[in-house]
Order: structure tokens, then C-alpha cells, then sequence
């Protein structure tokens, strides 16, 4: 969430992000009245305080004097102002959570450069990489690849588990686990250290790197304990330093994440995006840095740099998209898309999000780095390296051959153990 003092000092700044959002100034204008009507009542305990304590001087006085009437009265006076302090207490704390509830959904202030757009159609292309390959035959779909290879069982997987779910198979699987380690090890050597989170995390946590009123429909609640499995690593990984005060000698810190992810993907969706492209369970390697607030913008093209470095070594066509103001999400300041080229379904679908959430994650999770003028937010930033089911569907339609096997991309050879081909499962 943004800073108290954006909202005291420069709420003219969050109108205009407003305005540009399409939003209106409801929850602004709501935020500051809260504010100053929770100052006004800790202000008032403050004066009454002050009152009661000299009251209270009055009390030793009677009862040095043996003044029993007035030792009355003045303790009368004394107790009185006591509970009145102790409402405006309690009124403080409520006006003080009414206003954080809403703070938590003003979205972040975006950056100048977020083209302005109604919703995804106002995208704009960054950049494009990659040939997009041409097939001398009519290329097929993922889902047409696993079936006719037998790489995926989805039904079995449906038996036991529900829809969306999946048994991975054979080569498949292989080049699955392949791509996990290949990422982790491509990111790493440019200095982030691997990290294994938790898949699990409580509400608090969870509260500090999202809007969970947005994001809640999509996950799995474990009861009773009230945790929720991850969406995404970013998640725990930027949530690792939650209530701490960081050195500013250990800024930036890297992290690459690699972990199972469980979204329920409620609501209704089309064809294509049924096989393993939107599924309940999937595994990702996320890219994490905590950065000094100066630093931020530098770091977020570091991560854009991986990610487009990454892909371009699998040899895939995509492009890189810079998403608009009526697509942005609550939490991101400025986000990349990169997008995979389908040919068998003709279009570019999602497989990275890269973000600069700025101080937003960082205010709700009271995570500080130490300066000579006291304790300051830092800036979280976030990039899918790989969710690897959307980049097996990339692999699969880009790589295709005409008898349905898919080569596979020559940096990922050595770890298929030399094999250059993915063979149909014999089950």
C-alpha cells in the first residue's frame, strides 16, 4: 500500500494516477478523512491526558488536607476523563483500520512510461525477438501434441484430483524438469541465490504482497490452520523479510525461487486454454530482487534483460510487451509482458510478468532498510523466469515436426542426456 504520507502531503499525485486509471477519488478522499479524523481523536486523548494527570496531582492534595469531598470529586473527575480517553482509544483504532483497509486497495502510483489504455488492447509492443517459424504443414496445437504423444493424462488426473489437473509422462516430463534447472542455473549465475520457499503462508504474510480482495477467488484456503498455498513463489520470497530492518550493505538482494504453484483459475475459459496451459498446479522460477529505493528502475530492466536472454537461448519467437494503465493490477507500479508466439492456435499468449512494485509490498510488510535519518520502505520487484507447463506449450508448437514428435532446443540437449528429440509415451 502507499505510504500515510503520499496521501497527507501529495494526494494530488494519487488523483491524477487516479484519473489516468479511469478510477475515481471515493477511497482517496475516504483515506484522508479517516486520517484526520484519527489524528483529531488521538490529538483529544492526548489533551485529556494532560487534564487527568493534573487532576490527578489534586488527589494527593485532598488526601493530605483530609479533604474526603474533594478526594472524591477529583478521583469522580479523574475516572470520568479516564473512560473518555479510553473511547477515543477505541475510536482511534477504528478509524485507524477503516483507513488502512482502503489504503490496501488504492493501487500503486504507476510510472510515467505505462502507456494509458482501456484494458489489454492498449498494450504496446517493446520489443519483438526471435524468427517466427514456418511450418511447410498445418501445425497443431498443444493439446492435439499431447494427446496423439500420450505426454499428458488429464482425465486420470481429473479422477483423482479434478479438472485442470494433470499427470505428466514420459519426455515430456523429462524436458520439464530439464527447464527448471536450466533457469535456476542461467539466473544464478548472474548473482541471485537460489531459494526454495514455503508453498504455504498465512493471511498476514499474504495480505502484505497482495490485494487478497482481488486474488483471494483464485486460491486454495488449507483449513483449519488459515494458510493458503502459494500462487506464485514471488509471493514468500518477497514476503522472506516481513517485520525486519534490512542493511543497507545487503541491498540488492537476489533471489531465484523455484516452487509448485496452486491456483484454483475460477470463472469460465475457452478452448485454447484447456491442455496445460491453465491449470490448478504448476511449477514456476521466479526471479526476486529487494532493491534500494534509487536503484529500483535499473533493477527492473536487470530483470527484463534475464528474462529476454533466457528465452531467446531456448530459441523461441515472442514478443515483449509494456502493459497499460486499464491492464495493470493493484500492486505493480510497471510491468513487461513477455508473450509466446502459438502457431498452432495463431495468436501470443502470456508466459512472463515482470513487475517494480515500487514501496507498495514493502509498506504492507513493514520491510525497512536502515539509513542515518531513520528507516526507510525498500522497493520489491518480481519477474517470472519460467512457469514451466506455459513454456513446454511454447516449446511443443514452436518445435514441432510433421509426425507430431518436437525437437528439442539445443540448450537443453545436455540435460535431456543428449536426447535432440521428444518420443511419443508408450502408455
Amino acid at each position: 500500500m502507499q505510504d500515510i504520507r503520499m496521501f497527507r502531503e501529495h494526494a494530488d499525485v494519487i488523483r491524477a494516477d487516479h484519473d489516468k486509471r479511469g478510477l475515481t477519488h471515493e477511497s482517496i478522499d475516504e483515506v484522508i478523512r479517516l486520517d484526520e479524523a484519527w489524528r483529531k481523536a488521538r490529538y483529544d486523548a492526548d489533551q485529556l491526558r494532560r487534564k487527568r494527570n493534573e487532576a490527578a496531582r489534586g488527589i494527593a492534595a485532598a488526601k493530605k488536607a483530609g479533604d474526603e469531598e474533594g478526594f472524591k470529586r477529583i478521583k469522580a473527575e479523574v475516572d470520568e476523563i479516564a473512560a473518555e480517553i479510553e473511547a477515543l482509544g477505541k475510536l482511534a483504532d477504528e478509524h485507524e483500520m477503516e483507513r488502512d483497509r482502503i489504503r490496501m486497495s488504492v493501487p500503486n502510483i504507476l510510472h510515467g512510461d505505462v502507456p494509458v489504455g482501456e484494458d489489454e488492447s492498449g498494450n504496446t509492443q517493446h520489443s519483438l525477438h526471435g524468427d517466427k517459424p514456418a511450418f511447410e504443414f498445418q501445425p497443431r496445437t498443444h493439446n492435439e501434441l499431447i494427446e496423439m504423444n500420450r505426454w499428458v493424462d488429464l482425465p486420470r488426473a481429473a479422477k483423482i484430483a479434478g479438472s485442470r489437473f494433470f499427470f505428466l509422462k514420459g519426455d515430456l516430463a523429462h524436458l520439464e524438469l530439464a527447464l527448471q534447472q536450466y533457469a535456476v542455473d542461467f539466473i544464478a549465475e548472474r548473482g541471485f541465490t537460489f531459494v526454495q520457499p514455503p508453498v504455504m503462508m498465512n493471511r498476514e504474510a499474504y495480505e502484505g504482497v497482495t490485494d487478497l480482495g482481488d486474488f483471494e477467488s483464485v486460491m486454495y484456503n488449507v483449513q483449519p490452520e488459515g494458510f493458503y498455498t502459494i500462487a506464485t513463489s514471488e509471493h514468500p520470497l518477497t514476503a522472506m523479510f516481513m517485520d525486519e530492518v534490512i542493511e543497507p550493505s545487503l541491498l540488492p538482494i537476489k533471489m531465484v525461487g523455484v516452487s509448485p504453484c496452486f491456483r484454483r483459475e475460477v470463472g469460465a475459459h475457452g478452448q485454447g486454454d484447456k491442455g496445460i496451459w491453465r491449470v490448478h498446479q504448476f511449477t514456476k522460477v521466479e526471479q526476486i530482487i529487494i532493491s534500494h529505493p534509487d536503484h529500483s528502475w535499473v533493477a527492473h530492466e536487470e530483470l527484463l534483460t534475464n528474462c529476454v536472454d533466457l528465452w531467446d537461448s531456448l530459441g523461441l519467437h515472442y514478443e515483449v510487451v509494456n502493459i497499460c494503465t486499464g491492464d495493470m493490477g493493484t500492486v505493480a507500479a510497471k510491468k513487461y509482458d513477455l508473450e509466446a508466439w502459438l502457431p498452432g492456435r495463431g495468436e501470443y499468449k502470456e508466459i512472463v510478468s515482470c513487475s517494480n512494485c515500487t514501496d507498495y509490498q514493502a509498506n504492507r510488510l513493514k520491510m525497512r532498510y536502515r539509513t542515518t535519518d531513520g528507516n526507510a520502505a525498500v522497493h520489491t520487484l518480481n519477474s517470472t523466469a519460467v512457469a514451466t507447463s506455459r513454456a513446454l506449450v511454447a516449446i511443443m508448437e514452436q518445435y514441432q515436426l510433421e509426425d507430431g514428435r518436437v525437437k528439442v532446443p539445443d540448450c537443453l540437449v545436455p540435460r535431456m542426456g543428449g536426447k535432440t528429440h521428444l518420443e511419443p509415451c508408450g502408455w
